[in-house]
């Protein structure tokens, strides 16, 4: 897989991620701003750094269980990492512009 190949091959990723929700806030979590990074190694590991709207988030494991469940859906042989970060820390800038239209902001 070349270059442009393996970013495409993340773009898709993050589509297919925009079916993971945040249970409490009931929007995705890519328009919620949560994915800091997606790197594919162009073989078989997606390493995403994943931050929560707050640290002491009650449902952060069903999103990284959720994460992992996707991806493992449609694409078995890849296996997904995920680290939780919270530097920076998340605020609602994180939001994309349709996930602001989503919640009135």
């Amino acid at each position: 897989m070349n270059k442009q190949e393996i970013t495409e091959f993340e773009l898709e990723l993050l589509e297919l991620l925009k079916n993971v929700m945040d249970p409490e806030i009931e929007i995705n979590i890519v328009d919620l701003g949560l994915i800091y990074e997606l790197n594919y190694d162009g073989e078989a590991e997606v390493n995403i750094d994943l931050t929560f709207s707050t640290p002491s988030c009650p449902l952060g494991e069903t999103i990284i269980t959720n994460i992992k469940e996707i991806i493992a859906q449609k694409h078995a042989s890849i296996h997904t990492n995920v680290k939780v970060v919270f530097e920076p820390k998340w605020t609602t800038a994180n939001i994309s512009e349709e996930g602001k239209q989503i919640l009135g902001l």
